[in-house]
């Protein structure tokens, strides 16, 4: 079966103020046709605040934007939620959701994450599903059997939840590798991909698997067997390591 087309992506999360946030969406805009004419989907995720200008510098370009959250229900007395349906009508394509920092600050369950999907998928949006194992196992072998049994409910319980047709994107990122100064170990996470992958084989929707966790340039070739792609954090803050990643998914 033909692999789905390759995508990068990276949040913001609360790093950049207004401007500088309005500065760095300038840059990615930059990067459109280089990534179109690679082959690649190229996303960004600013902040709520910054959606509405972002939308405006990326209109006529490839670039899809995102945002880092959503609620589950389109309208209603819910204060300081964020609706799917008001997303989709700002142009927002990609909704990030599951995030271990939201799974561990605000409780987040796999539940709640399901109906997060289910609610972007009815409005049209691609929910982009962050899972991850917490636990490091001293021992090769194991760590990759803790994780993917770790993994395994935060992927079922969205799978179960969303339409079998609906696009989704599984952003794999141990807990463990996130901030860290280097990405986890190829093999592991080549390992653990490809269940993940099995997981998702009999759905019609497409199903495209990233790597995110202190990814960066150098990061996708070690893991191409695995992964359609990179999230990338910190290290895309800088435009030119994000050019490099687009250009090195594009060779590999």
């Amino acid at each position: 079966m033909d692999r789905p087309r390759r995508i990068v992506g990276t949040s913001l999360k609360m790093y950049f103020n207004p401007q500088q946030t309005v500065e760095y969406i300038q840059g990615v805009a930059e990067l459109s046709e280089h990534a179109r004419s690679s082959g690649i989907d190229l996303f960004v995720v600013p902040d709520f605040l910054s959606i509405r200008e972002s939308q405006k510098i990326l209109q006529g370009t490839s670039v899809m934007l995102g945002a880092q959250d959503t609620f589950w229900e389109d309208s209603g007395a819910y204060t300081g939620e964020v609706s799917p349906l008001h997303l989709q009508q700002a142009g927002v394509r990609i909704v990030e959701m599951g995030h271990a920092e939201r799974r561990r600050i605000f409780g987040e369950t796999d539940e709640q994450v399901a109906k997060k999907a289910t609610a972007a998928a009815r409005n049209g949006l691609v929910p982009l599903v962050c899972v991850g194992e917490r636990t490091h196992g001293p021992i090769a072998s194991a760590a990759v059997g803790i994780a993917i049994e770790e993994c395994r409910p935060q992927v079922m319980t969205v799978l179960a939840a969303i339409p079998d047709d609906a696009e989704v994107i599984l952003a794999y990122e141990p807990v463990w590798a996130i901030g860290a100064k280097e990405p986890a170990d190829a093999d592991h996470v080549v390992n653990v991909t490809k269940e993940i992958r099995r997981m998702a084989a009999s759905r019609k929707g497409t199903t495209r698997i990233l790597y995110g966790g202190s990814a960066g340039p150098g990061t996708f070739s070690k893991l191409s067997d695995g992964v359609d792609g990179l999230f990338l954090g910190r290290f895309a803050h800088d435009i030119g390591n994000l050019k490099q990643v687009i250009s090195e998914l594009a060779q590999s």
